[in-house]
């Protein structure tokens, strides 16, 4: 079983869109045996808080299925636990790293480097240090989940052919 966890700031839009979409596209490949996903975030702002409203209307509005959600923040067992750890931007790497400390097993990678990467012996390798805008601030959910959308894509594809 692969596990994925996946990070932003809070929570409640980014990393929390991506656990749902991730979710939904593995159901539909019918492969949900196969994987493990949550999200967390690097702050305790929102420790608690539900999706976001407004990324729940896009979820919706995509036809991705969500259930009830409380924001956590991301700890150092998680990165013994799980053996991908997604970050939205880089100033998730960042603060992340003041919590988990050094990425000694290379678990540790950004969403968008997934898109037109490759996965070599369990690691993405891809210098695109890409990051997905927070909504929080941009207002723009469409912007964020057409990326969100498009990193899981990929993180699907390359489990797959891994496993041809």
């Amino acid at each position: 079983m692969t596990r994925i966890l996946f990070i932003c700031h809070g929570n409640i839009c980014r990393s929390v869109m991506a656990e749902m979409v991730m979710k939904h596209l593995i159901q539909q490949a019918g492969v949900d045996g196969l994987f493990e996903i949550a999200s967390a975030a690097v702050s305790t702002e929102e420790t608690g808080n539900d999706i976001y409203p407004p990324a729940k209307r896009k979820l919706r509005e995509k036809g991705v299925p969500f259930t009830s959600h409380a924001a956590r923040q991301v700890s150092r067992a998680d990165y013994v636990y799980y053996d991908h750890i997604i970050c939205a931007d880089q100033s998730n790497l960042r603060r992340l790293a003041r919590i988990i400390g050094e990425d000694t097993e290379q678990k540790v990678s950004l969403m968008m480097q997934w898109v037109d990467g490759q996965l070599i012996h369990g690691k993405i390798v891809n210098d695109r240090m890409v990051n997905i805008s927070d909504p929080w601030y941009t207002g723009d959910f469409e912007a964020a989940y057409q990326d969100i959308d498009k990193s899981c894509q990929a993180i699907l594809n390359l489990f797959s052919r891994q496993c041809e």
